[in-house]
């Protein structure tokens, strides 16, 4: 090969080089989060284009998906019904699957949300629900719901309230922080260093101290059969409640703790429920039938009902307002919906089965 041939190569290969990396897509700032189930992978969206930029492999029977508040790393629960009791780990700049996060004994990992520096987490098959530190990789805390299939979550930004659904047993947990210190007798004073004094009578040592998360007050509220998909208004006043059995909606004034109204919704087999931005409306979708149900949160009137192919499981409002996400599931697309036409103004091809669906936003 002759020098000029050497050097047409070497910029003909360079060439190719700058245009498979000017053809690679990152992450872009504002990314949305799908998890295709049958393919076990997550796939990370341009909400603009919608278009996928990358797949990462996420584990078996992937549910929920979580970004933590810098965008840079999301969380997956894999499910399984219980079989499962890991979460996935993806790192969304390099867009590649992390070591996941052994739960142990915490089986049938499901609901996610991440709050104050931590996923916040439901074990199903355990009844309990705990808070993932990934600081120090390590689950520092967990508690029983003493309830069935507790299955979604949400955590008040103070981190002193935790709203779940327990499908099987048809109830809501309401979870408050106390001033307590749960077990023991609180913090026990040390002697000082010169002290001769021993040990108590008897020879053991003085009750060790509470827990710093200190004590959690339950509080269950029966709502309808099934309940599983579930949000908190805006202004926290309310959590309304999805029944699939029934198809009712429970509505429950959060501070008396208390059922105020059921409303006669007809949302069988009904998967998830989100409240708008604004709070004045409530969608709710439903595996069983092909048609989303939209409220008016204030009349408590059912005012439209969109069909969405054959049927549709997670919601994900965009915090401008603009639109709204469902995933449907039978039809392995997500549908995008804007907020201010109720109409479907574009589709989302994630991969098979696509559910759980989140935001993650690059700080």
């Amino acid at each position: 090969m002759t020098k000029l041939m050497r050097i047409g190569s070497a910029l003909l290969l360079g060439g190719v080089l700058a245009t498979s990396v000017l053809r690679a897509q990152s992450t872009p700032s504002k990314a949305l989060l799908v998890l295709a189930k049958r393919d076990r992978t997550l796939a990370i969206v341009d909400p603009t284009s919608l278009k996928v930029v990358a797949k990462v492999p996420v584990g078996p029977d992937p549910h929920e998906v979580i970004a933590d508040d810098e965008g840079k790393f999301a969380y997956v629960s894999n499910y399984g019904g219980g079989a499962y009791h890991t979460l996935a780990v993806v790192d969304l700049v390099e867009q590649k699957a992390l070591p996941s996060v052994d739960l142990g004994p915490l089986r049938g990992p499901h609901g996610l949300v991440f709050v104050g520096g931590k996923v916040w987490f439901t074990a199903e098959a355990a009844k309990v629900i705990g808070s993932y530190d990934p600081s120090s990789k390590k689950v520092d805390w967990v508690l029983g719901t003493g309830q069935n299939r507790t299955h979604m979550i949400f955590v008040f930004d103070d981190l002193k309230r935790i709203v779940t659904s327990n499908v099987s047993s048809g109830t809501m947990s309401i979870i408050e922080k106390t001033a307590g210190h749960g077990f023991g007798h609180g913090p026990v004073s040390a002697a000082p260093p010169s002290s001769s004094a021993g040990p108590p009578p008897g020879g053991r040592p003085g009750p060790p101290p509470g827990p710093p998360q200190g004590d959690w007050d339950e509080t269950v509220v029966a709502v309808g059969r099934g309940a599983e998909g579930f949000d908190v208004s805006p202004g926290g006043k309310e959590i309304w409640v999805a029944n699939a059995q029934d198809g009712t909606i429970s509505v429950i004034d959060l501070a008396g703790k208390k059922v105020t109204e059921t409303l006669a919704a007809n949302v069988q087999g009904a998967n998830r429920l989100k409240f708008t931005p604004d709070g004045k409306r409530v969608f709710v979708s439903s595996l069983g039938s092909s048609e989303l149900a939209i409220f008016d949160a204030a009349t408590r009137q059912d005012v439209k009902r969109l069909k969405l192919g054959r049927g549709a499981a997670g919601i994900l409002m965009d915090p401008d307002g603009s639109r709204v996400y469902v995933a449907c599931s039978p039809d392995n697309y997500v549908a995008v919906i804007d907020l201010k036409t109720t109409q479907v103004v574009g589709h989302i091809e994630p991969g098979n089965e696509p559910d759980g669906l989140a935001w993650a936003f690059r700080r």
